[in-house]
């Protein structure tokens, strides 16, 4: 026998059965003591580098700014005489902290508060504006300080493009033509004068126009047939006067030939319902030269049940599995209404825009009702990660997404407190995903395991590979087990792996956040990744997301 040999002392057959447990036990002791053996079992992954799959069309990774509690008002605008540093009126810190994003676009005004935002109100001298009373959330008062040229000086500072939603709930088709006029008609009509003596001769550029929000519901509470009726004349009507950006397929003629039309995206689904897909998609199928849509829209939170009652700070392990969970039915949404939308469209002209999401949680104690302050962890930054992925995976159906929300609202890049401002550990997510905007999806296979909390069992490991614009590999992985790291051995083929790095955002409690006191308590951090023989090996830590750069 090797490791232990029989002593001369030992004699008969009891003595040699003794003699064999104890070095038996002996062994096992041994075996478990050994940190070498103790290693968990690494993780098989190969990334075909050389594959190909559809872009990542970099508006997945778009933001949402609602006239909502201080979304807007603290967040965003500050005015041009506070204290707060502020160009026009737009705080500084926000808008360097946004750029820094490369945000592709910013869905305004709402969410609900579009189906009873008339845009007139916030047009003209500030003075002289409408004070309204925003209905939809904690009957808070609206000045309309922040209007219609305010949001595309905005954009302008960020570098974004817009996305509108018109009040199809309390408004008409004609206001919302004449919104429409207004942003976008030449300086020569009236509507264009007026833009130009509100201080912008040129026409704003509106890249994406959503037609109506969640009409089965806040906007309206339509049935779907009713809505598709409505959503034709809305398309028809509510027009883009700026020829740059026209369209080609008007056979009455007078459609100027442009390279980049703006995008009319209609109500979708918001449930497993498929009602709406099914009517909005057999209409498009349908649809002839005066009207069409360019997108179909599908809410989706992460919330367990209604109303939202999960906290955003103090939490544990059960609440921290739980959530993540409920973060996976997006993949059911996606999967049920993008097979009715191949039913009608399976050269998937019509992209599925996921312009809500993200983790709606309990409102800060202490917080007024109705302003969706909730603390930001490393919890929802997981959750980000998971979702991001899966918008990936499904990038050729999903092209457009918008997390709710930009600032101070929900799952929030940003919060602020007067001068103060501090970036979330979701902010920091984003910012790591950067290389991903207009990347090519590579293939990756790996034995993703199972994390498991009580009942609660899920996919313990989750990756994304691509081809960045840069030219260079990038994987994000994701560990979503809080307390185990997990080791990755990946066969990267077609290249020979040369060096690995990148960076991780992790922490030591699933509850993490950063405050206005500790802004740094969640922060990315550099991490290396081994070549070995041409593999790359590289230790996740747990509850983390890494994201490589990997070079030949």
């Amino acid at each position: 026998m090797t490791g232990w040999r029989v002593s001369n002392r030992v004699t008969g057959l009891e003595g040699m059965r003794n003699m064999i447990v104890k070095h038996a036990l002996a062994l096992a002791i041994s075996v478990a003591a050994s940190p070498l053996l103790a290693q968990p079992t690494p993780i098989k992954m190969s990334v075909a580098a050389d594959g190909t799959g559809p872009k990542i069309d970099r508006n997945i990774f778009g933001q949402f700014a609602e006239n909502l509690g201080t979304g807007i008002y603290g967040g965003v605008w500050v005015g041009e005489d506070s204290s707060i540093p502020n160009v026009r009126g737009m705080r500084s810190d926000v808008v360097s902290a946004l750029k820094a994003l490369k945000v592709p676009s910013v869905r305004w005004p709402g969410g609900c508060f579009a189906d009873e935002y008339h845009w007139r109100d916030g047009v003209g001298p500030r003075a002289k504006r409408a004070v309204t009373v925003n209905g939809s959330w904690g009957n808070a008062l609206e000045k309309n300080d922040f209007g219609t040229d305010e949001f595309f000086d905005f954009l302008n500072q960020i570098e974004s493009e817009a996305y509108i939603s018109v009040n199809m709930g309390s408004g008409s088709a004609k206001e919302a033509a004449d919104w429409m006029a207004y942003m976008t008609a030449d300086p020569g009509t009236t509507a264009g004068a007026e833009r130009a003596a509100n201080g912008h001769r040129e026409p704003y550029r509106v890249k994406f126009l959503g037609i109506g929000n969640e009409s089965w519901s806040c906007g309206g509470a339509y049935s779907a047939d009713y809505y598709v009726d409505e959503m034709k004349r809305y398309a028809r009507f509510t027009r883009n006067l700026n020829i740059q950006q026209q369209g080609t397929d008007n056979p009455a003629g007078g459609s100027v030939a442009g390279t980049d039309p703006m995008q009319r995206i209609a109500v979708g689904p918001g449930s497993l319902d498929t009602a709406y897909t099914e009517a909005v998609m057999k209409a498009w199928k349908g649809h002839d030269w005066s009207w069409s849509i360019e997108g179909l829209s599908m809410h989706n939170y992460t919330w367990m049940s209604w109303p939202p009652s999960f906290s955003s700070i103090d939490f544990g392990e059960r609440e921290y599995a739980m959530l993540i969970k409920d973060t996976l039915k997006m993949e059911d949404m996606i999967r049920v209404h993008s097979a009715v939308m191949d039913k009608y469209d399976p050269a998937k002209k019509v992209p599925l825009v996921i312009d809500e999401w993200g983790v709606w949680l309990a409102k800060l104690p202490g917080s007024r009702d109705g302003f969706l302050h909730q603390q930001n962890s490393i919890r929802d930054a997981i959750i980000a990660s998971i979702n991001l992925n899966m918008f990936t995976r499904h990038a050729d159906r999903v092209r457009m997404t918008v997390i709710a929300q930009m600032v101070n609202v929900l799952q929030a890049m940003i919060l602020t407190d007067g001068p103060r401002m501090v970036l979330t550990p979701t902010y920091h997510l984003f910012k790591m995903y950067v290389p991903f905007q207009n990347a090519t999806r590579l293939p990756i296979d790996f034995d993703a395991g199972t994390y498991s909390f009580g009942d609660v069992r899920v996919p313990r490991i989750d990756a994304i590979a691509a081809r960045g614009t840069d030219g260079k590999l990038w994987i994000v992985l994701t560990n979503v087990d809080p307390s185990k790291p997990a080791e990755i051995d990946a066969q990267i083929a077609c290249i020979r792996v040369g060096a690995a790095s990148g960076t991780v955002l992790t922490a030591d409690r699933v509850d993490a956040i950063n405050s206005f006191d500790k802004p740094d308590t969640v922060a990315p951090r550099p991490i290396s990744a081994r070549v070995n023989g041409g593999r790359l090996q590289v230790t996740l830590p747990p509850k983390s997301v890494t994201v490589l750069s990997v070079t030949p």
